[in-house]
C-alpha cells in the first residue's frame, strides 16, 4: 500500500498549524481548553518502579494492541496480518505492537526450522518500521498448543504421559486445568530435552531479528500456566510454578537470547492467576533489560459480565502487580487486556479507571487485538472503534528525552514535566475534529512537527537544554 504523505515543516511554522500552539514562554500556564476534561493532579512517576528506556536513554511510553493471526498456520500462516493494521494503529496514534508468534510454525518438525515463516515475520517487521511501530515479539501459546486444538508449543514438544483431555469450546480456559495439559507444561519445564529445545527455537528468533530496527524486545512465552498438585489451591500453585518452574525457564530463555542479542528487552509474565490480585512469586531473573508484563483480565467480565466500580478489581489487581517491579527494579508494559463485551453500561467506567490505572505503574500496554470486525476487535470492518475503545487513544509522550517528573492523562488533554537530557522528546497526538494546543514551558523549543493526512495521529518534537526543567502541555481546542 502507498503511504499517506507526511510533511516536515519548520519551528515557525507550528502554530498555524496546531492552532496557536507554543505560545511565548512565561504565558499564563492554561491547563485545559473550554469543554477539555480537567486533568488529574499531576503526581509523581510510578514511585519506585523504574522506566522503559531507548538505546538514547529516553524514557518510553508504549500505547499499542496485540496483532495477530491465529487462524492460519503453514503456508498461510500470518496472512491475516497486513500493512494495514500497521498503517491504522499509526494513523491513531499507536506505536507499538505486540506480535504473536507460534513455536509450532516456527518449528513444525524438531530441529526444522521454516525459512517461510521466518520470512513472512521480518515482511510484517518491516511494516511496522515503515509505519514507526515498535514491536515485541510474543512467543505465544494457548493450552499449551495443537495436541489440545490450539496454538503455541509443537505437537513434538508435547508429552501427556496418557492423561486426559476433554475439550470444552464453550470455555477454553477451563482446558488448562486440564490434566494432559498441565503434565505438558511440566514436561516443558523438567524434561532436558525440551529445555535445549525451547532454548534453540529462541536463540533462532533473537539471531534473526536482533538487529531489526522494529523490534523493541520478546515475550519469551505468553500466559505460561502448570501442574497443580493434590490439595493445592491455585493461588498456591500460581505462586510455586512461577518460583520453582517459570524463574529458572526465564533464565534459561534469557541466556539464549543473550548469546545472540545483547540489546532487546526481555518481556516476562506471570501466570494469568495475576489477574486474581495474587502477586507474582517469580524471582529475579538477572537480566539488567527485563520487563515485568503481566495480563490484565478480569474473570467475571471474561465471561460477560458487566464492569462493577464497587467490586474494588482494579484496586486490588494494581496492589498485586506492582509488587513484583518495586522489589526488583523492572519496568512494568501490559502485554494484553480489554473484555470482550465493550457494549454493556459500566465498560465506559472501565475504561477511564482502567486507563488511569495502568498510567500510575506501567511503562504502557498493549489491548487485546488489534483487528476488523466482532468480538475483541479493536475497530469494526470499516475501521471505526468499537464501542469505548476509542478512549485508548489519547495524547501522550511516546519519548521523553529526560527524567519524567510529573504526569497526567486525560483523553482530550496530557501533561508531562521532565528535567532535560539531550535528545529529542515525541508528542503522539490522535486524530481530533477539534484539533490540539499544545504548550512548551522552559528553555525548550518545538523541533518540528510532522503534519498528518486528514484522520491521522501529528508527532510533534520538542528539544531543550540539557538540565532545564520543561513542562509540555497538550489540551482539546
Amino acid at each position: 500500500m502507498r503511504s499517506p504523505t507526511r510533511t516536515t515543516v519548520c519551528a515557525a511554522a507550528l502554530a498555524a498549524l496546531l492552532a496557536g500552539a507554543f505560545p511565548p514562554a512565561g504565558a499564563a500556564p492554561r491547563d485545559e481548553a473550554p469543554g477539555a476534561r480537567a486533568l488529574p493532579r499531576a503526581a509523581a512517576v510510578r514511585d519506585g518502579i523504574p522506566p522503559l528506556t531507548d538505546d538514547r536513554g529516553r524514557v518510553l511510553t508504549l500505547r499499542g494492541w496485540n496483532v495477530e493471526d491465529k487462524a492460519n498456520r503453514g503456508d498461510a500462516a500470518l496472512s491475516a496480518v497486513t500493512e494495514r493494521h500497521f498503517r491504522d494503529l499509526a494513523a491513531h496514534g499507536f506505536g507499538f505492537a505486540r506480535l504473536l508468534v507460534f513455536w509450532d510454525d516456527l518449528e513444525p518438525r524438531r530441529g526444522r526450522y521454516s525459512e517461510t515463516y521466518l520470512r513472512k515475520i521480518e515482511r510484517v517487521l518491516d511494516w511496522a518500521h515503515k509505519h514507526r511501530v515498535q514491536v515485541v515479539i510474543d512467543a505465544h501459546q494457548d493450552v499449551f498448543g495443537p495436541a489440545f486444538g490450539h496454538r503455541g508449543i509443537p505437537e513434538w514438544a508435547t508429552r501427556t504421559d496418557g492423561l486426559p483431555f476433554t475439550p470444552r469450546p464453550d470455555d477454553w480456559f477451563s482446558e488448562y486445568f486440564e490434566p494432559a495439559v498441565q503434565r505438558a507444561f511440566t514436561h516443558l519445564y523438567e524434561d532436558e530435552d525440551l529445555r535445549r529445545a525451547q532454548a534453540a527455537m529462541w536463540r533462532v528468533l533473537a539471531a534473526r531479528f536482533a538487529d531489526h530496527p522494529a523490534v523493541l524486545g520478546y515475550d519469551l512465552i505468553n500466559e505460561p500456566m502448570g501442574e497443580l498438585r493434590e490439595g493445592e489451591d491455585l493461588a498456591a500453585a500460581a505462586r510455586r510454578i512461577e518460583a520453582e518452574q517459570l524463574t529458572p525457564m526465564y533464565r534459561r530463555l534469557a541466556a539464549a537470547v543473550r548469546a545472540v542479542d545483547r540489546d532487546n528487552w526481555l518481556f516476562v509474565e506471570p501466570t494469568p492467576i495475576v489477574g486474581e490480585g495474587v502477586p507474582t512469586a517469580l524471582g529475579r531473573i538477572g537480566d539488567p533489560k527485563t520487563v515485568y508484563a503481566p495480563h490484565f483480565y478480569n474473570t467475571a467480565m471474561e465471561a460477560g459480565a458487566d464492569y462493577d466500580p464497587e467490586a474494588g478489581w482494579i484496586e486490588a489487581y494494581e496492589a498485586a502487580v506492582v509488587e513484583y517491579p518495586k522489589a526488583y527494579k523492572v519496568p512494568v508494559v501490559v502485554g494484553e487486556w480489554g473484555p470482550l463485551n465493550n457494549s454493556l453500561p459500566h465498560m465506559g467506567r472501565f475504561y477511564r479507571d482502567a486507563l488511569a490505572s495502568l498510567n500510575r505503574y506501567s511503562s504502557g500496554w498493549a489491548g487485546y487485538v488489534w483487528c476488523y470486525g466482532g468480538g475483541y476487535c479493536a475497530l469494526d470492518a470499516e475501521g471505526r472503534f468499537r464501542a469505548n475503545k476509542d478512549a485508548t487513544a489519547a495524547p501522550y509522550a511516546p519519548a521523553v528525552a529526560g527524567a519524567v517528573r510529573e504526569e497526567a492523562h486525560a483523553q482530550d488533554a496530557y501533561r508531562v514535566v521532565y528535567t532535560a537530557r539531550p535528545g529529542v522528546t515525541e508528542l503522539s497526538l490522535p486524530p481530533s475534529a477539534r484539533g490540539w494546543r499544545v504548550r512548551v514551558e522552559g528553555r525548550a523549543r518545538p523541533d518540528r512537527t510532522e503534519v498528518p493526512a486528514a484522520g491521522r495521529a501529528t508527532r510533534v518534537l520538542v528539544r531543550a537544554v540539557p538540565g532545564a526543567t520543561v513542562t509540555l502541555r497538550v489540551t482539546a481546542r
